[in-house]
Formats: C-alpha cells, structure tokens, sequence
C-alpha cells in the first residue's frame, strides 16, 4: 500500500461549512469490510454551507462516498492540509484500474495467454492480474447503432433517429448507455453505397 505523509490538521464543523467542492481535503480511506488506518483524498459534493444540521458529504479520488459529523471523535473527521499541524498517512492515488473487454479475431487460449504474458513483460508481473474472465465466442459481424426517444411518436419517420456510432461489434454495445431519454436500436450493419452518378 502506498501512503506519504502530509502534515494537516482536522477541521471543525463550522470550519468545514466554510469550504467547497473545489477544495482538496482528507477524509478516512477505510472502505466497507476494509478498514484503513490512514486517509484518502477527497473533495465536498457540494458547498459546506449547505449541510447545516446534517453530516458533510465526500468524495475520495478513489469514488467512495462518505458521510461524515466532523465533530465526532469516534470518526476519522475531516483535514486540510497545513504545515502547522500534524503529520497523517494519505493514500496515493497514482493507479488506474482498468476494466478491459478484448475482441480477439479467431482467438483460442493461446492468444489469449499471449495477449496476457505481452501485458504482464509491458506493466510487471506483478501489476497485471486476471480477476475475471469471461471467454465467449462471438460472431465476427457488425452492426448499426441508433438512438431513439424513448416514448417516441407513433407513425413517424426514423428521421428523429441520431447515429450514434458505425460499424460496432454487438459485444461492445453490451458496455455502451443510451444518453438520458433516449434508448438504443440495433440493427444489421449496411454498407453505404453512394450512387452518385460520376463524370
């Protein structure tokens, strides 16, 4: 795990009303069912005048949404950093995870092994893991991707139809969303023919 230590010091209540999402602050990095004895990078989801009553509302670099009463000293509250005040543990948040969907063309299990030992000698043997795997086989075809309103008109023209992308293998649909009121079709891709006479 890696921390460095940051000299902050812990904030009041009223003190914490004062500041905003633009403000970088410290807050617990313990996660349910791992509890961290040191602290994450965070920022206010919204301004701190507006939690007047109730707790304050975080978010860490790393997503996790914490609700926290800055003045409860049974919690980890909440710190800004200041070179008067004390030294704290803070993770660092230099890693990437990512979530990778690979097609492979004709693949079997030794391109796939290959694909992984290729990644592993790129990034470290130690940086590349499988957490899961999925191996379906899947047409090599292509498809149309529309959007559509979702309560759309009767008895209207596909004119109200926005192409959102060409030429998509059906699996990446699968990790694609719609914009919000609006829902995917799909349909067989069409080559365009442009028969446009020529000189």
């Amino acid at each position: 795990m890696n921390t460095e230590k940051v000299t902050a010091r812990r904030l009041t209540a009223g003190e914490v009303s004062e500041l905003g999402p633009q403000d970088d602050i410290f807050v617990s990095a313990a996660t349910d069912g791992l509890p961290l004895d040191c602290y994450a990078p965070a920022f206010l989801t919204g301004p701190g005048k507006n939690f007047e009553g109730g707790s304050f509302i975080a978010r860490t670099v790393f997503g996790e949404e914490i609700h926290i009463l800055p003045d409860n000293a049974e919690e980890g509250g909440i710190w800004v950093a200041d070179k008067a005040g004390e030294e704290i543990e803070v993770l660092q948040s230099a890693g990437v995870l990512l979530n990778l969907a690979l097609f492979v063309p004709n693949g079997n299990q030794e391109s796939l092994d290959s694909l992984y030992s290729a990644a592993r000698d790129a990034f470290g043997v130690g940086i590349v893991q499988r957490w899961s795997e999925e191996a379906v086989a899947v047409p090599d075809v292509k498809v149309d991707l529309y959007e559509e309103p979702t309560r759309g008109r009767k008895n209207t023209s596909s004119q109200n139809r926005d192409r959102r992308a060409l030429d998509i293998y059906p699996t990446r649909v699968r990790f694609l969303e719609p914009s919000d009121g609006w829902k995917f079709i799909v349909e067989p891709h069409k080559e365009i023919v442009d028969d446009t006479p020529t000189i």
